[in-house]
């Protein structure tokens, strides 16, 4: 391998950290393929993010000295199991959620104190990520505080920077899955029908899915889930309350709340990032990356590229929507976009149906979330 280039940023500054998106937006025009100790290649244009994404064979997923299903995979291996999960999402199973998650959702938004300051993430944003997911996997309700206590040391520990903490946070959130698949195991034929008990019985290949695959699996959909639809949600709160004229418009017209969602996660992405290694050497955005450098795509800056997407900031519902990388694209496209649409279309018809006003509080500034998490970590509200 080459000499390692000199850094052209650093991702963990307090210039980038205290504005993670403005940052990006700068290292797009300044130095749009970047290199850092800490994350490697970076790319912040929407043009070689799609061809990355579009070229699994020189840009692999297989990041992680863990097993990671599917998202971890290159083809062929990727293929044979992201079939199997795909079968989890279909349609059918999607729309017939929509009734539990309105009543979920309806509860939550009801319970919001009203005429006083909350915060929105842990009392409205979090809860919900937690009991959705929890409603959709089959798990008992007696998961929620464990699941709770566990995304905000999850939270502490990321900020902190922890890695030995975060590694043992890990273990104890595979234990949870552990006793959860154990509990069905015993149940037998009187385990509950639902999509962890199934997990059980799908074959890839001729063989039952072993217990680090299931692992796996419902580790990468939970995490993933808790972590991303807790942005989502603090970052819909916060741009209609910093947007009263937006959020005036969603509450008389609700049916342009799909395309408005995934224009305001345009603009503020959930997601910051995703992984991948040169499998060869490879020229991108006059950068020439060594076989076996690690890349990182960044969604945070692709998907607000002045280039795709004239006036990043301006929310429009004219977007083209396949430019739109909110869930990815190609052979690993989220696979639950479908079902996040849903959760968040529910989540935000219920709360504009049951409040008058959502408002930031007058001097209580939202502390925004650090990477690798986006969105706020605290949102200080007024819900009337």
């Amino acid at each position: 391998m080459p000499d390692k280039p000199q850094p052209d940023w650093d991702p963990r500054s307090d210039t980038v950290l205290s504005n993670q998106i403005a940052a990006y937006d700068r290292m797009r025009s300044r130095c749009p393929v970047a290199f850092s100790d800490y994350l490697g290649w970076s790319m912040f244009r929407h043009q070689d993010v799609i061809r990355a994404l579009d070229d699994h064979e020189t840009f692999s997923s297989v990041v992680s000295r863990h097993l990671s299903v599917p998202s971890g995979m290159d083809p062929p291996l990727h293929t044979a199991y992201r079939r199997l999960i795909e079968r989890h999402f279909e349609p059918e199973r999607i729309e017939s959620f929509e009734p539990l998650c309105r009543t979920i959702s309806a509860s939550l938004v009801s319970g919001l104190e009203r005429g006083v300051e909350i915060d929105l993430v842990p009392q409205l944003a979090q809860r919900f990520a937690v009991r959705i997911q929890c409603s959709f996997l089959g798990w008992p309700d007696s998961l929620h505080v464990p699941l709770l206590r566990w995304v905000r040391k999850n939270h502490e520990a990321t900020l902190a920077r922890d890695t030995i903490t975060m590694a043992a946070i890990a273990l104890e959130f595979d234990g949870y899955i552990s006793q959860l698949l154990e509990a069905r195991r015993r149940a037998g034929p009187a385990a509950p029908e639902d999509i962890t008990s199934g997990l059980l019985r799908e074959m890839v290949g001729d063989r039952l899915l072993n217990q680090e695959e299931i692992v796996s699996i419902l580790r990468n959909w939970t995490v993933g889930e808790l972590g991303t639809i807790t942005a989502c949600v603090g970052i819909l709160g916060h741009y209609l309350a910093e947007n009263p004229q937006v959020q005036q418009r969603l509450r008389k017209s609700p049916h342009l709340l799909p395309a408005a969602i995934d224009e305001i996660l345009r603009m503020h992405a959930p997601l910051i990032s995703n992984r991948r290694v040169a499998t060869r050497p490879v020229e991108i955005g006059g950068r020439k990356i060594a076989a076996g450098e690690r890349v990182t795509l960044m969604w945070a800056s692709a998907n607000r590229d002045e280039a795709v997407f004239d006036n990043p900031d301006e929310f429009r519902l004219d977007r083209d929507p396949e430019q739109n990388l909110l869930y990815g694209r190609g052979i690993h496209v989220c696979p639950g976009a479908q079902l996040a649409r849903l959760e968040l279309r529910v989540l935000m018809e219920e709360l504009l149906k049951r409040t008058d006003k959502i408002a930031l509080v007058p001097g209580g500034p939202p502390t925004i979330a650090v990477y690798p998490a986006s969105g706020f970590s605290s949102l200080p509200m007024l819900i009337l």
